[in-house]
């Protein structure tokens, strides 16, 4: 008898950085927008017995707590550890690491490792005190998913809307109508001197007259 064996699909190697990592500011809109797309996604590839579909309710908790608890919407920094999501979203640190790879298979997020370089002394073979170091993982740095359909890039290999790779702080001009009516003309320019309107250098004359006074 024959067993057929799959191919094992090569495994990604994780991305690691030092310090913060990489960040995209999100709005209180885009936030919005991406906990509506992960239920609407998990609605849609809800299966039989699936109360909520694939994303869990222990699972939206997370994402909320990531977004909304420790996403900085200014420069895009989100870097919990497992305990403190944990404690966030009111859930075991497994819990975590499970919701994590679930909201990561959605497209909805991805991360990379972050890595700090620890120095300890030890003794070598021949017994002297030696300075050594090591690199130690502290926690993720965690990227989010816009899906909105005017992003400006697309996931790598991915067809479709949103973007992992940059994401605008929001889609509202910053400035009112009003003020870009007036940008769009310029700065009022100053009025031409030697005019030949009687009118406008008698005034000139009376300004100058005042201002000597």
């Amino acid at each position: 008898m024959t067993i057929a064996v799959l191919p094992l699909r090569p495994r990604r190697r994780r991305e690691k950085v030092f310090g913060a990592g990489r960040g995209i500011p999100l709005d209180r809109n885009a936030k919005a927008r991406i906990m509506l797309y992960a239920r609407a996604w998990s609605a849609r590839h809800r299966r039989p017995g699936q109360h909520r579909g694939p994303l869990t309710r222990a699972t939206l908790e997370v994402l909320n707590a990531l977004l909304w608890g420790f996403h900085n919407s200014r420069d895009g920094r989100c870097f919990p550890s497992y305990e403190t999501i944990a404690l966030r979203a009111q859930c075991c640190r497994d819990t975590v690491y499970e919701a994590i790879k679930a909201l990561e298979a959605a497209e909805i997020l991805t991360w990379v490792n972050r890595l700090i370089r620890v120095q300890y002394r030890e003794r070598d073979l021949f017994g002297r005190m030696t300075l050594r170091s090591r690199l130690v993982r502290t926690s993720n740095a965690y990227v989010f998913r816009d899906p909105l359909p005017c992003a400006p890039a697309g996931v790598p290999g991915q067809k479709g809307a949103g973007s992992l790779g940059n994401s605008s702080k929001s889609e509202n001009p910053l400035r009112t109508l009003n003020q870009d009516f007036f940008l769009s003309f310029g700065e009022a320019k100053p009025p031409q001197s030697g005019t030949e309107d009687p009118l406008e250098q008698a005034l000139t004359r009376l300004k100058q007259a005042m201002e000597g006074k």
